[in-house]
């Protein structure tokens, strides 16, 4: 059966000398897996399209194991994430982790678009670090972990001050963070800021700037939590802090 739909290449693996199999993050089918034949010759119709971050439109024979791609237009190539390896070390962390929590075949347009709108802004230069926090947070949901972040994980209180337990999955108030005694401590807008980061519209995500002490403690307690509750292990996390080491 012929199909055609929008899809973002998250992940690409080379097959025999000449052809790539493509995962596809599509609007209609979630995520695919489609071979791309003969797309690493020059001269391939397929070359463009089948670049890692690549948003096109793909034509494909769908088949319930490996569909085959026909045909590809690009419809935005990414090119200054591609060009910039900072950006691209970024992208490509959002698009593995997309790839870590997410089953095939599941479709979710606004996963999809969510997707598209963090590459784009991205591409446009805005702070990628804090789009990846933001990707991180709401990723917690598909990959059912997501922490309380509405009320004490304990006893259910809504209102007083909270820190944050990786241990208890979620904030705790004051009477129950005996509960942990490795949690965050948290100030009132630090609480507010997780919540805003988890609950914010997709078309906003590039209009939050953080002070540097600020992504470090959320980096921190971002990396505790998936480390305790995924079971990922992503090597462009691994590049991304590598990079940031040796960056001047």
């Amino acid at each position: 059966m012929l199909e055609k739909t929008e899809g973002i290449v998250i992940r690409t693996v080379s097959y025999g000398e000449s052809h790539v199999i493509l995962t596809v993050f599509t609007k209609e089918r979630g995520k695919l897996p489609l071979m791309a034949r003969g797309a690493k010759k020059t001269n391939s119709p397929f070359a463009a399209v089948s670049q890692l971050f690549s948003y096109g439109l793909f034509q494909f024979h769908y088949r319930k194991s490996m569909s085959t791609l026909s045909q590809g237009e690009v419809l935005e190539a990414f090119r200054h994430v591609h060009e910039d390896i900072e950006a691209a070390a970024y992208a490509a962390y959002v698009c593995e982790l997309l790839d870590g929590v997410t089953t095939e075949r599941e479709a979710s347009p606004s996963l999809f678009m969510l997707l598209l709108t963090i590459l784009r802004f991205i591409e446009k230069g805005e702070d990628a670090e804090v789009l990846l926090r933001m990707f991180e947070l709401k990723m917690t949901y598909v990959a059912g972990i997501k922490p309380e972040l509405d009320r004490c994980a304990s006893c259910g209180r809504t209102e007083g001050d909270f820190s944050f337990s990786v241990q208890e999955a979620g904030f705790l108030c004051e009477q129950c963070s005996r509960l942990d005694e490795h949690r965050f401590s948290l100030t009132a807008k630090q609480v507010q800021l997780l919540r805003q980061l988890y609950y914010m519209d997709p078309q906003r995500l590039g209009r939050v700037h953080l002070k540097p002490e600020t992504k470090h403690w959320l980096r921190q307690l971002l990396e505790a939590y998936y480390d305790t509750y995924s079971g990922l292990y992503l090597k462009s996390k691994r590049f991304l802090e590598q990079w940031q080491q040796w960056k001047p």
